[in-house]
């Protein structure tokens, strides 16, 4: 300020009316606002809290051990209690399907009841998944797993055609080329006790590498190669972060050494997707340029589209993406990398949990042989397309085996409105979980829950039973979208294995331990003795 505009100040002061100063606040008055600002604040914050935390306990649960905070035993419980607990105390608890259990301070309302479940399951409101899967989101960004609202809805309507059953069709001869060379495998472990689990997983995580991006990372081959230590590092970080509190905040999971790790992951990662995707587009130009020349020299088009048989849902994107008007390279990885998380540790856990119970279950296990028997003989012949519709009790075992061991344990949804579920007012921003695992053992539709029966599922015995009380591939609007080709991969992968083998598990399923994590997997692996068959 210029000596001349002080002198301004100075002089326009100077003329203030006196009675004007009592108008100015004293700095008494401006801190006593300011703390009945803060007072006001805070304790409107802990009044919604409070009728939040009224509103919840509502519900039947465990009581709140903490006022206004809620209860923190439950996450210091032991992955393979995770289940065995929560199940206890839904039993307990339980008086309209839907329990309430405090997670620490953020209320979680179990759903275990098809009536329960087809509230939030149903709707096209209640899309949102839940904040568990934001720690899935620096690998998958936002694509159809994590995505909602408007990009959800144009995604999910923009994807749906690449899992039309002729596209699906084409991927058999890979189902069928990574099932021999798990055979193979296999033969190796011929009268040996040893945990088949890993086995699976690396031949399904070949299948859905070569389906969705084209290409062979050879996994059950290089079980050491760097991107398949990356996807298998990266599901575990992701597992850790959703089960231990004090590693969700961003701020903290950085002081922690799976920062580094993970960022060395998604470094590995993202640079294979986005590698192979400046490749595929190459590749497409090159072809679209040879299928005009083709034309112009007269080449008949069945011939070339013989060519289209190699097609990964990789360049099916990329044909979707209009140049890059509807699917940027970044919309394309995210997509692409979704399948990839989506699409291996899924079918993997539903083909091992098959095994194991069929392992324990021999007059199953005969059934399915004969089966086998009747379509391919004594042949070792390719499976068809054809094949696969007449594997039909095959078909019930696996979804049995889905129905008590659902790969997906917990389908978790944010709720964006107050929502009234069983007679209960659960309030806007609460988790709700809907429990496979819970639902597939209602005895309602179930009799005899614990035991393994296919025929469950025989056309007769479907029919009239709750919709919504059977759903391994979630179900309504965010049903899994890819279900069709998990079915398809699981068949030929578990035919291929059970006609070369007689398989024995060597654990039974009363008190086996299980890790409830993204998957549901087994936490000491599926111990198996195989016989091979003998031809005649």
């Amino acid at each position: 300020m210029s000596a001349y505009d002080s002198h301004q100040f100075i002089m326009a002061v100077e003329i203030i009316p006196e009675h004007l100063y009592d108008l100015i606040p004293s700095r008494l008055t401006v801190t006593f606002s300011l703390a009945c600002l803060v007072f006001f604040t805070v304790g409107s914050a802990l009044l919604r809290r409070y009728k939040f935390v009224q509103e919840c306990n509502k519900v039947p649960g465990p009581p709140v051990q903490i006022p206004l905070v809620g209860s923190f035993t439950e996450l210091f419980v032991d992955a393979d209690q995770i289940m065995p607990h929560f199940t206890n105390l839904y039993y307990k608890w339980n008086k309209r399907s839907v329990l309430r259990v405090w997670m620490g301070p953020l209320p979680w309302f179990f759903l275990g009841a098809a009536e329960s479940a087809e509230v939030v399951l149903s709707s096209n409101k209640l899309i949102d998944k839940s904040r568990e899967y934001d720690y899935i989101q620096p690998w998958l960004a936002t694509g159809l797993l994590t995505s909602t609202g408007s990009k959800w809805h144009m995604r999910r309507k923009m994807l749906t055609p690449t899992f039309h059953f002729k596209i699906l069709e084409d991927f058999v001869h890979v189902f069928n080329e990574q099932s021999k060379v798990l055979v193979e495998k296999l033969t190796t472990k011929v009268g040996q006790d040893f945990d088949i689990f890993p086995f699976i997983t690396r031949c399904t995580l070949d299948v859905i590498c070569e389906t969705a991006m084209g290409r062979h990372v050879n996994a059950q081959s290089k079980s050491d190669s760097e991107y398949v230590q990356a996807v298998y590092s990266m599901s575990h970080i992701i597992q850790i972060r959703q089960i231990r509190p004090w590693l969700q905040p961003d701020w903290l999971f950085n002081f922690f050494p799976y920062a580094s790790e993970q960022q060395k992951c998604l470094s590995i990662l993202h640079g294979f997707t986005d590698q192979v995707i400046r490749e595929r587009k190459i590749e497409q130009k090159l072809l679209k340029a040879q299928k005009e020349t083709e034309e112009k020299t007269g080449v008949k088009e069945d011939e070339f589209i013989s060519k289209k048989r190699n097609l990964a849902f990789l360049d099916l994107l990329i044909e979707a993406s209009q140049d890059g008007k509807a699917l940027s390279d970044l919309d394309i990885r995210e997509e692409v990398d979704t399948f990839m998380f989506e699409g291996h540790d899924t079918t993997a856990a539903a083909i091992n949990w098959s095994l194991f119970l069929l392992g324990n279950y021999p007059e199953v296990q005969e059934q399915v042989s004969e089966e086998l028997v009747r379509v391919f003989g004594n042949s070792d012949r390719p499976i068809t397309m054809a094949d696969l519709n007449e594997l039909k009790y095959l078909e019930c075992c696996i979804k049995e085996a889905l129905r008590l061991y659902p790969s997906v344990p917990l389908l978790a949804r944010q709720l964006t409105e107050d929502t009234n579920i069983c007679g209960y007012d659960l309030p806007s921003g609460a988790t709700v979980l809907a429990a496979p695992f819970l639902i597939h053992r209602d005895p309602t539709h179930f009799p005899e829950p614990e035991r393994f029966k296919p025929e469950r599922f025989f056309p007769e015995n479907i029919r009239g039973r709750h919709p919504y009380a059977y759903v391994p591939f979630s179900a309504g609007p965010r049903n899994c979208i890819g279900q069709k080709f998990a079915m398809m991969e699981e068949k030929v992968i578990l035919a291929s294995v059970l006609r070369r083998f007689h398989v024995k598990a060597l654990d039974k399923p009363e008190g086996l331990p299980i890790l409830t994590e993204l998957i549901l997997r087994p936490r000491d692996g599926i111990r198996m003795h195989l016989t091979e068959k003998k031809f005649t």
